[in-house]
Parts: C-alpha cells; sequence; structure tokens
C-alpha cells in the first residue's frame, strides 16, 4: 500500500504491538472461554490441542492479556479522560449514526465514545483478572464459595467484554480509514481533520 509522506502519525510500532498482543490474546481467551461455557462450543478445544491443553493454556493466555492490558492502559489513560466536550459528543452522537458528523463536537485523539469503551473495558479486564485467579485452583485456594462467585463474575465479565470488544471492531470497519491506524500506525490528514480536529490541530501545529 502506497502512503502519501503527509499522513499523520497516530500509533508507534510498540503501541501497535501491545495492541495486538491484548487483541490476539484475547480472541483465544474468547473461544477457549467459550469452550468450557457452554456444551455448544466444547469442539473449540480442538483448537487448543483438546480440552487438558485448553484449560491448562487459558489461564496463562489470561494472564498473558491482564499484563499486556495493564502496559496499554498506562499509555493511554491520560488520553482517556473525559471531556466537557466529549459529553457533548455523547449527547449528539444520533447525528454521527446517522451518518453526518461533520458538526460534531471537536475531539482530541479520542472522542466520548472511546473513551467510555476504554474505561469500561478496563472495569472488565479488572473483574476478569481478580475472578480469574479466584477460580485459578491450580495456583490459587481458596474458599470454595470465593471461587464459586469467581466464576460467575468471571463469565459475566467476559460476556460484557466480548460485547464491547464486538462493537470496537464494529466502529473500526465503519469509520473508512480507522482500521490502518493499526496496521500501519497513520491515518490521512483528511481523516484526522473530519473526525478528530482537536487532535488534527495538535498534530499539525494548525
Amino acid at each position: 500500500m502506497i502512503r502519501d509522506p503527509k499522513d499523520l502519525k497516530r500509533y508507534t510500532a510498540s503501541e501497535r504491538a501491545n495492541h495486538w498482543v491484548v487483541g490476539i490474546s484475547f480472541i483465544l481467551l474468547a473461544l477457549s472461554g467459550l469452550a468450557f461455557f457452554h456444551p455448544a462450543f466444547y469442539p473449540l478445544t480442538q483448537l487448543f490441542g483438546g480440552p487438558v491443553w485448553t484449560r491448562i493454556l487459558h489461564p496463562y493466555l489470561g494472564a498473558l492479556m491482564a499484563l499486556s492490558f495493564v502496559a496499554m492502559f498506562f499509555r493511554f489513560r491520560a488520553l482517556n479522560v473525559m471531556t466537557p466536550a466529549d459529553k457533548e459528543w455523547l449527547a449528539r452522537v444520533g447525528e454521527m449514526v446517522d451518518g453526518d458528523d461533520h458538526n460534531m463536537p471537536e475531539q482530541g485523539k479520542y472522542n466520548g465514545g472511546q473513551k467510555m469503551l476504554f474505561w469500561a473495558l478496563a472495569v472488565c479486564m479488572l473483574l476478569i483478572a481478580f475472578s480469574g485467579i479466584a477460580i485459578w485452583r491450580a495456583w490459587f485456594t481458596l474458599p470454595i464459595d470465593l471461587a464459586r462467585l469467581g466464576a460467575v463474575v468471571h463469565a459475566a465479565a467476559a460476556a460484557v467484554m466480548i460485547a464491547l470488544i464486538m462493537v470496537h471492531v464494529y466502529a473500526a470497519i465503519w469509520v473508512k480509514g480507522t482500521i490502518r491506524a493499526m496496521w500501519y500506525g497513520t491515518v490521512t490528514r483528511a481523516w484526522a481533520k473530519q473526525h478528530h480536529r482537536g487532535w488534527y490541530r495538535q498534530a499539525t501545529g494548525k
């Protein structure tokens, strides 16, 4: 793909690598977790070498995702602080859904919807991590009632996180020109000016 040298740098190589480690580990965790959630998904264990290996690998993949997410959280938390402009953006999000985002409030690197998603995922990740420890019997022996509660919280938080990630992926596909930011690290100036005018001004000095 030939890219314009005037394109704006949106993500560094390390930021993109961090994102993909979280994303790939999440996909593997979702598949292995679903395999144990309902018998209809049990054949998914074959992707991991059978049920025994699936049960062994799942928590270690979870630890990888949790640590990678922590790194990503500290990279981007300052950029995801909600502002009055974000609240106005959320109040008028219907205009954007209808295809008219030209008069939306000026946004920084992330808009109000992306910021809400960031914090919702952070809460889900926290719940999944601690509930995962509660049910990781190979390494942690907690009271059985706490382990049972952990299993419920783990499943519920995972279901919410899967739904949030689906929204995240859909939005990235829906807003043309977004996905290339995570592939190549750059976006066009036109894309930045239309969707994140505040960040465009900051990146270009205009």
